[in-house]
């Protein structure tokens, strides 16, 4: 409604957004996103300074005070001026507070009836057929979520112990989080184990009578049309809202407030807490994007990226430099954590890769060149660097075409042994299950489609004969009067040619009808006279 009526709409984002599409909106956690079309359910248009896109609506929170004045910034800056002034700035100050405050305890009592619902609705139902669950089972599927509920129903009964009714924004609530912040510590465990519990539930839900069985758990408590993966999903999001929330009321509390402080520290306690979760979150959510740009790389050869890999950390188009004929090649380079692909592109669909190779890059050694003769490869050389194995003798050559790219490209190397080292300081590995989970989504293309006319891109899709609607707009048939002629072979041949592989031919000879949408051309035979 505030869209419609011409208002900024804004949200916060959860969690880091990773694409690579360029129709998708990324954005980094606690980033200000403004809200343009929410019109669809699950993905939403919006924009932040680098641009605009879709992305998931359950990334972000919406803003509290989405009606927060414009001049209050400069109210608050007059808190020490004038008289009238400084209760005006105060006034609005305490009832931001109070909208903030009202919120952490509205959502805390809806997310305690969910979880509620989840324990009596489902894991109890769940225990009593023992010929469908076992324990083991169980515990994948729900992890500590009974642990949580019983944590979270403390946690609630003392904020509404702290909370003013005659004046609410002199609640102080920030001494709760502290005092519960050890408790919090146990979602880290649920969140560790959420995306077996996803993998889990795809393997049930293959079957109906499971399918069955979650439904009538679902109608007996009475709870929303939601699947059961989309309820155990609402830990994971709980988490990482308690720092957005700590920060607005932060904002909207008086430095002279007895809950400053307090505010403050819970502040950054949670933020530690989100902090670890959102990064574990977002690289689980990578092994996908990864399996899927795996399989859209044509000629693809050896062991898969998620054997060792788990995160892209940069990418471009550089010049490799072969011995011992010194034979320049463009390739596109893809470092990931441990490895180093490089892919050739089409000649004429740019953007089709075929794979060419990968590096190790455990054991190896980055060397920034300076611009000069090389004296191995007698040649010159600008904007270069060279992957040198001490013990292997491995060496590679690549260059950059400016030095901005190759100071990026320095960093980046930089960067993934430093991703590598803290992995293996913190025990961060993806399991057996979550890698051919994640090839088995990638082969079978199950990727979520947005709205409106958007798609994800050729080289993803993998869709080489895009389908035709059963009713075309007027203004797209062009109907065309041809003299009736043997079939060619002219069709045949030219769909064999690389830029017209997206393209669906078929010619029988007859009168036709010439559609065109949305890059499909397809002749059609039409009725004779």
């Amino acid at each position: 409604m505030l869209i419609s009526d011409g208002s900024v709409v804004c949200a916060e984002a959860l969690w880091d957004h990773v694409t690579m599409d360029d129709q998708e909106l990324g954005f980094k956690a606690g980033e200000v996103i403004e809200v343009m079309d929410a019109t669809n359910r699950e993905w939403w248009w919006g924009r932040v300074a680098d641009g605009e896109g879709w992305f998931p609506a359950n990334f972000v929170r919406l803003r509290v005070n989405q009606d927060e004045p414009e001049d209050y910034e400069a109210l608050q800056a007059g808190d020490g001026g004038a008289e009238g002034g400084g209760a005006k700035a105060q006034s609005s100050r305490d009832q931001m507070r109070t909208n903030v405050i009202n919120e952490i305890l509205s959502t805390e009592q809806d997310y305690i009836k969910h979880l509620r619902d989840i324990c009596e609705g489902y894991i109890r139902q769940c225990r009593k057929r023992a010929d469908m669950f076992s324990e083991e089972q169980l515990h994948t599927i729900f992890g500590n979520i009974e642990d949580i509920y019983r944590c979270q129903k403390a946690f609630v009964k003392a904020l509404e112990q702290k909370f003013n009714r005659e004046q609410p924004h002199l609640s102080e609530l920030g001494a709760c989080f502290l005092e519960h912040q050890a408790n919090f510590q146990i979602y880290s465990e649920y969140c560790n184990n959420h995306p077996n519990a996803c993998v889990e539930l795809s393997r049930l839900t293959k079957l109906s009578k499971y399918v069955y069985f979650f439904e009538a758990c679902r109608l007996l408590q009475k709870m929303i049309d939601i699947s059961l993966d989309g309820f155990l999903l609402t830990p994971v999001q709980k988490i990482c809202k308690y720092p957005l929330q700590l920060a607005e009321l932060l904002k909207y509390t008086h430095p002279q407030h007895r809950d400053f402080k307090d505010v403050e520290a819970a502040l950054y306690a949670m933020k530690n807490v989100a902090q670890l979760i959102n990064e574990r979150k977002r690289r689980l959510e990578n092994i996908d994007k990864i399996a899927q740009w795996q399989s859209s790389i044509e000629d693809w050869e050896g062991e898969d990226l998620l054997v060792r890999s788990s995160e892209l950390i940069y990418s471009g188009e550089l010049t490799r430099v072969t011995q011992p004929q010194a034979r320049s090649q463009q390739r596109m380079f893809f470092l990931f954590d441990h490895q180093l692909i490089y892919c050739k592109k089409d000649l004429l669909r740019r953007d089709v890769l075929y794979y060419k190779g990968r590096v190790d890059m455990d054991g190896l050694e980055v060397v920034d060149l300076e611009d000069g003769k090389d004296r191995d490869l007698h040649m010159s050389i600008k904007n270069a660097f060279r992957l040198y194995g001490g013990t292997t003798g491995e060496s590679h050559l690549l260059c950059a075409r400016k030095t901005e790219q190759k100071q990026r490209w320095l960093k980046a190397f930089a960067k993934e042994r430093e991703q590598v080292r803290l992995d293996q300081e913190t025990g961060f590995s993806i399991t057996e299950l979550q890698r051919k989970q994640a090839m088995l989504n990638a082969s079978k293309q199950q990727v979520a489609r947005k709205p409106k006319a958007f798609s994800r891109p050729y080289y993803l899709t993998r869709q080489k004969h895009p389908a035709l609607t059963a009713s075309l707009p007027q203004q797209q048939v062009l109907v065309l009067a041809e003299p009736k002629r043997k079939p060619s072979t002219f069709w045949h041949s030219i769909s064999r040619l690389a830029p017209f592989r997206k393209f669906c031919f078929s010619n029988n000879g007859e009168k036709g009808l010439l559609v065109i949408q949305e890059d499909c051309l397809t002749l059609n035979e039409c009725e004779k006279p």
